[in-house]
């Protein structure tokens, strides 16, 4: 018998052995090995300020490209990796189950497939562009092979490239929530605002955390002034995004030059060939999330087995595609996990225990985003500029505008899907029948925008953009069908801007800065109503509460960290900001209060520790605090808990750049970011030596001007 044990023990260890192998063998051994681009050689060379930030100059834009990518994988090759992964439905091997949603996603949406059709169909400088991005991504790859964190997952080539806007474009008006609702089986969040949803709803209570988990509530302020409303005639604009600090749509900032005259400062993302915002010698442009509802979810009809579903009197077959997903486990271990996605005519479709959910969403299934940015960078008058706007490649977003010539204006840009009228596309729409599909988009002409109003100004800070220019110049909400569905609900940091850029008639730099850095609450605003349903909770003998409300109560109404009820405040206007903005159920007062305070007792020993003492940036050994609240002009949107309790901020303001174009249509421009431009390298001088700056409001200079940059030179090197 002890014979027999000893066997049967080999055995399975045999079987545990082979088993493991499988696990480790299986992903890169299945990954399918890309083509790279066609050889070139890429004329590029590489000069950094300063403080880090690469100034990528070439004789083609194609060469400029290849210069982006490197200069960016020599800051942050692990993100990188992470979006060719992505774009290659290998995300899950690198991330595990987080990515492997985003492998899910990918193949639902049939990314891929999108650019094998229209790849080459693409202008030749676009297609160059991509394959310069690619090359360089690759030459890197080549020189520091053992940064790469997944075998085969190089060479990359353009459409790999041109694949990762297409997946990641309608996750920025909200498809991804809509998404995880259905695979869950529960009922998707609704896209269009509603009936006054900034109103807080007593009767709709559910229990909040003074921890708030990442949410996809990522937003931004934009300000642009016409020179009318300058005191010195200068037109202004400021880019205020808020994006997380580190990751994939992380902000990136770079100057490009080519010889063939493209000339560009801003910021760009992972993967993305060029600056995606910012301003060149003549105009410039920002964007902030907008919110419309561009999604519209049909239950189908199926027949008993699942295979076929109706539509107009007809039984069709529902399309179903088996795909591979890799989660990673743990080391080289890898699990495949098989999925089958499905589409029928209106889109892709999610089969749950409720049914069969086909999603029809705005801009699906093409990958005009890419002409359009370029287009964009490369536009030199307003005229120029709305005509590759018209391209309507990007589906969601909002761009504000501003440029030497005095023109400002904000674009509610949406690739609105056609709709007819008779149909509640808030809600999901019978899946049998035709009559609820209109085809196409609405057209550019029909698409909302504020253009020179004679206010001066234009704010956004991810509002309703019937709230941008003040009272009498704005949008009227009548003019526009309400198939479209634009949101009508605003933040705090909208109305709030409102109210201070009307207030100056006259507003130098200075006080535009002020505004951009204000840390105030208006009382006008939902925080407001929200701040007096905490007030007015009855503390039923618990101290806690009692304490909390007496608290808020002295509360000055402002996060500049200098009152002793700000850090209170702020966890709680979080939680607030966490059912407002995403339109949820308005959180339990009560609890919300018993929760912040106790988290604020149990790490500080206090109710009203410094607000500099729990909010904090972190990056390395810099470790400041900070100002500035969850929905106020000075974003800390979002934050994670540390061991020792400091609430360390992770998302909120991340790249701002103010520029101005004098009354001679000369620009200049300045810029911050949280932390550096080697967000990822702790060796790097650059790892967070813009951290003190950003603290204390402050900027560093952007030397656009190849001249000015000669003087501020920190190295220049070729590939």
């Amino acid at each position: 018998m002890r014979k027999w044990g000893g066997r049967i023990a080999l055995v399975l260890i045999g079987i545990v052995a082979v088993v493991m192998a499988g696990l480790a063998l299986w992903e890169p051994l299945t990954a399918q090995a890309e083509q790279a681009p066609p050889p070139h050689r890429y004329d590029t060379r590489i000069v950094r300020d300063t403080f880090g930030v690469p100034h990528i100059f070439g004789t083609t834009d194609a060469d400029v490209a290849y210069g982006v990518a490197y200069a960016h994988a020599e800051d942050d090759f692990a993100t990188l990796q992470e979006v060719v992964a992505m774009t290659r439905g290998r995300a899950g091997a690198l991330l595990g189950q987080e990515g492997a949603a985003i492998d899910y996603a990918l193949h639902l949406l049939d990314a891929r497939a999108t650019v094998a059709r229209d790849y080459e169909k693409q202008p030749a400088d676009v297609r160059a562009l991509l394959d310069g991005y690619a090359a360089g991504l690759n030459h890197y790859a080549e020189k520091h092979p053992g940064e790469v964190r997944l075998s085969r997952l190089f060479p990359v080539n353009g459409r790999d490239i041109a694949t990762g806007f297409v997946l990641r474009s309608p996750f920025f008006f909200g498809l991804d929530p809509v998404l995880g609702a259905l695979v869950k089986g529960e009922a998707p969040p609704k896209q269009s605002a509603g009936p006054a949803p900034d109103v807080p709803d007593p009767a709709a209570l559910a229990p909040g955390t003074p921890e708030p988990q990442a949410t996809t509530d990522n937003g931004s302020n934009a300000f642009a002034l016409a020179p009318r409303r300058t005191p010195d005639g200068a037109t202004r604009l400021i880019a205020n995004s808020h994006q997380p600090w580190r990751g994939q749509v992380a902000w990136y900032e770079l100057v490009v030059h080519s010889k063939a005259g493209w000339d560009f400062a801003g910021a760009t993302f992972p993967g993305a060939p060029y600056p995606l915002l910012g301003h060149n010698r003549t105009l410039g442009w920002t964007n902030t999330v907008n919110r419309p509802d561009l999604i519209d979810i049909y239950k189908l009809s199926t027949n008993a087995d699942g295979t076929q579903y109706r539509f107009d009197n007809k039984w069709l077959p529902l399309e179903a595609r088996g795909v591979w997903l890799p989660v990673k486990l743990w080391g080289p271990f890898v699990l495949p996990i098989y999925k089958t996605v499905y589409k029928a005519r209106q889109g892709p479709v999610i089969v749950n225990p409720k049914g069969a959910f086909a999603i029809r969403y705005g801009g699906a299934d093409q990958l005009r985003m890419v002409e359009q940015y370029y287009r964009l960078t490369r536009a030199r008058t307003f005229a120029e500029w709305q005509a590759a706007m018209a391209i309507q490649g990007v589906p969601a977003t909002n761009f504000i505008y501003a440029d030497a010539a005095g023109n400002i204006a904000q674009f509610y840009n949406a690739s609105f899907p056609n709709r007819r009228p008779g149909y509640d596309y808030r809600a999901v729409l019978p899946g049998d029948t035709s009559a609820d599909i209109a085809p196409g988009t609405v057209a550019w002409a029909q698409v909302p925008r504020n253009v020179n109003p004679g206010s001066g100004f234009i704010i956004n800070a991810n509002n309703t953009p019937y709230q941008a220019a003040g009272a009498g110049y704005e949008l009227k909400p009548g003019d526009y069908s309400p198939l479209l569905g634009i949101e009508t609900d605003t933040t705090n940091r909208g109305t709030r801007a409102i109210e201070l850029m009307g207030a100056d008639p006259s507003i130098s730099e200075a006080e535009l800065l002020a505004i951009k850095f204000d840390t105030g609450v208006s009382r006008n605003s939902w925080a407001a109503r929200w701040f007096g349903v905490l007030m007015a909770v009855d503390p039923r003998g618990d101290a806690r509460v009692a304490g909390a409300v007496a608290l808020l109560k002295r509360w000055d109404w402002n996060f500049d960290g200098k009152g002793g009820a700000d850090a209170l405040a702020n966890i709680l206007l979080r939680l607030g900001n966490g059912w407002h903005y995403r339109r949820r159920p308005q959180t339990d007062p009560r609890t919300a209060l018993i929760e912040a305070a106790d988290y604020l007792q149990k790490h500080f020993g206090r109710l009203d520790p410094p607000f500099g003492t729990v909010f904090r940036l972190r990056q390395g050994k810099v470790d400041l605090p900070l100002d500035g609240g969850a929905d106020v002009l000075r974003a800390a949107s979002n934050w994670t808990p540390a061991r020792d309790g400091v609430l360390e901020v992770m998302h909120g303001d991340s790249f701002i750049m103010a520029i101005a174009w004098d009354r001679a249509g000369r620009v200049r421009s300045q810029s911050v970011q949280p932390y550096g431009a080697a967000t990822t390298r702790p060796e790097s001088p650059h790892y967070a030596d813009q951290a003190p700056l950003f603290v204390q409001h402050r900027f560093k200079p952007v030397w656009f001007d190849p001249a000015d940059l000669a003087k501020h030179q920190e190295r220049a090197y070729r590939p």
